[in-house]
């Protein structure tokens, strides 16, 4: 017995002094990244290209530090205004002689969405009314790089490279049947006839309403895409879509051929060219360049941006400021993890800025699918007391649909893009139960209960009829709830709502002729509206929220998050398991303490 506890605690000892020692070095660690995050601004040497390395995820909220920034790699994500602001300041900026696009976008969550591009392409276009030349180098290059791509002024391919701009498609996962291999049981509430975010875990199928609204969204879509394409080539779009339709993925010949290309090179060549244009021909030295990560931080001053730009600057005005605040992710009940949105906290940050006299307007810009109702509910509550105070501008990015258009529908004016998805004004239920799996493993349950639905909430057994029922009429009344408070915020007839609703997702286009968004504009846009509102003028100050977080906070969150530095989803391994990932990530939303969801499908794949 001694022997055993000296052992014992010589281990506990061990463990003790390995911990210190393991906390030491993770100090040590922390103190070493954080010197290396803070590095100063890299000068920008005058004659030199901006290089926008597009291998990268564009979001609308702050981006989440990552291990490789701050070690002095490139970032593995992009804030959207990050990018345009940075764009736009080079378009004035003597020292900047034009920009260079190359890589391809690695589009992870809700980022790097069509409405975000269209955003990024309005700023290319400044650069080039700037009088600058935009050069993009592709390689293997997906319709989305290609949409960037489209705005430069001279577009070059690789000779072994290749466009994959085969269209767009839909193609959601079904989990019935493995469901019912496993006996996992579903069942389900819903109002809307186009509500199919509960069709993964019903059929095996595409519904006929289902394919009858992606159909139409996607050709929505598509068309928008294709003819600013084929605008900036100045082709037809009807020429790019035969092009398209006859290669899929094109090839350098087919594309310069059809003209979306405008020369074939090798890498090598188009650095040399612009060695050339920046005085070291010949020079062993590269081209004079900066990342564009890097001349953002010298972009935030505001002497960069003058007047005629519109962009808002960043300088503390004394009449006040705009709260540009982001609600991107899964709407969850109560705090929400990172790349959620939590109804308790989000609502909490809208009461603080409603309270905050020196914020003279808000600009809420919803990139969301929706999720919980009760979430999105206490959220909106706060959109409506905000909006009796000061005026409250919606911007919508790529998804404001469904939960995501509950919290936007009382916005004074509400923007979005023509790619935008959004609407899906419809209501669920979804509830699980393991009776069939846990039996056929042996376990079994028995309950003792108080009341007739007492144990309604268990997964140990189906719903009985009488439960559904009850959980229906819960549906039927928060959908009754959807449909007026659109009609009353929006200023429709109801009638108007019921046929425009039924669960079914609109483009932005469309969703404007409906009545549901008031203009087709960006983020810039609707700060340029609520400053106009709010008597801000044409440089308002704006601050964002969230906000980024101080070092320690985020390098916490970082660690938590942590993977393989620079590592890319491009093996097909690597592309299931990222699928497989934002599945699960979506099932883990489902947590309304009602079972009551507005949400979109839980995917709708637009590559």
């Amino acid at each position: 017995m001694r022997n055993f506890l000296s052992a014992m605690f010589g281990s506990l000892a061990a463990l003790v002094i390995f911990g210190v020692v393991l906390a030491a070095c993770g100090l040590m660690a922390v103190g070493v990244i954080v010197a290396l995050g803070q590095k100063h601004a890299v000068p920008v040497e005058s004659g030199s290209y901006l290089v926008f390395d597009l291998e990268t995820n564009i979001t609308d909220a702050p981006a989440a530090m990552e291990l490789g920034e701050v070690m002095g790699r490139r970032p593995e994500s992009l804030q959207l205004r990050t990018v345009t602001r940075a764009l736009r300041a080079a378009a004035h900026d003597e020292k900047v002689a034009g920009v260079l696009l190359v890589g391809s976008l690695n589009p992870a969550g809700f980022g790097t969405g069509y409405a975000a591009l269209k955003e990024v392409r309005a700023a290319l276009q400044e650069i080039r009314t700037a009088g600058k030349p935009v050069h993009a180098y592709l390689t293997s290059v997906s319709t989305r790089d290609y949409y960037l791509a489209s705005m430069a002024s001279d577009v070059a391919i690789d000779p072994y490279g290749m466009i994959m701009m085969p269209g767009l498609a839909s193609q959601p996962v079904f989990y019935s049947g493995a469901f019912e291999k496993f006996g996992i049981g579903v069942q389900v509430t819903r109002m809307g006839k186009y509500k199919s975010a509960i069709e993964p875990f019903t059929r095996r199928d595409l519904s006929p309403e289902n394919r009858e609204q992606l159909t139409k969204l996607l050709g929505d879509l598509w068309s928008d895409l294709l003819g600013e394409m084929a605008a900036s080539r100045n082709l037809k779009p009807v020429a790019l879509q035969a092009v398209i339709d006859a290669e899929g993925f094109i090839r350098p010949e087919a594309a310069k051929s059809a003209k979306l290309v405008d020369r074939i090179i090798y890498r090598d060549q188009i650095v040399d060219e612009l060695k050339a244009k920046t005085g070291r021909k010949d020079s062993k030295e590269p081209f004079k360049q900066i990342a564009l990560n890097d001349y953002a931080k010298v972009a935030r001053d505001p002497g960069l941006l003058p007047e005629k730009t519109g962009e808002a600057t960043v300088e503390k005005a004394k009449d006040g400021h705009i709260a540009v605040v982001y609600a991107e992710g899964e709407i969850v009940d109560g705090e929400g993890e990172y790349g959620y949105i939590g109804g308790t906290k989000f609502a909490r940050e809208l009461r603080r800025l409603r309270q905050d006299d020196d914020v003279k307007a808000i600009v809420l810009r919803v990139n969301s699918p929706g999720g919980s109702a009760s979430a999105s509910e206490a959220i909106q509550r706060e959109i409506r007391l905000a909006r009796a105070k000061k005026p409250v501008v919606v911007s919508m990015g790529a998804y404001a649909a469904s939960g995501g258009y509950w919290i936007a529908a009382y916005g004074d004016r509400i923007f979005a893009e023509p790619s935008t998805i959004t609407g899906s004004i419809g209501v669920f239920g979804l509830f699980f139960d393991i009776q069939k799996l846990a039996n056929g493993l042996g376990f079994t349950f028995d309950s003792v209960k108080t009341g007739k639905f007492a144990d309604t909430l268990t997964i140990a057994r189906p719903k009985t009829e009488q439960e559904l029922a009850v959980f229906q009429r819960l549906v039927d009344w928060v959908y009754e709830e959807f449909l007026g408070k659109v009609a009353e915020a929006r200023k429709l007839d109801r009638k108007v709502v019921e046929e425009i609703g039924q669960g079914r997702v609109w483009s932005g286009a469309a969703a404007v002729k409906l009545g549901l968004v008031d203009e087709l504009g960006g983020l810039d846009s609707a700060i340029r509206w609520a400053a106009r509102k709010a008597a801000l003028g044409t440089h308002p100050t704006v601050t964002e929220y969230p906000q980024k977080k101080e070092w320690l906070e985020s390098i916490t969150e970082m660690l938590d998050r942590v993977h393989p530095v620079g590592a890319k989803e491009r093996s097909l391994v690597d592309q299931i398991a990222k699928r497989v990932e934002a599945e699960l990530r979506s099932l883990r939303a489902f947590n309304d303490p009602h079972g009551v969801y507005v949400r979109l499908p839980v995917e709708i794949f637009v590559p």
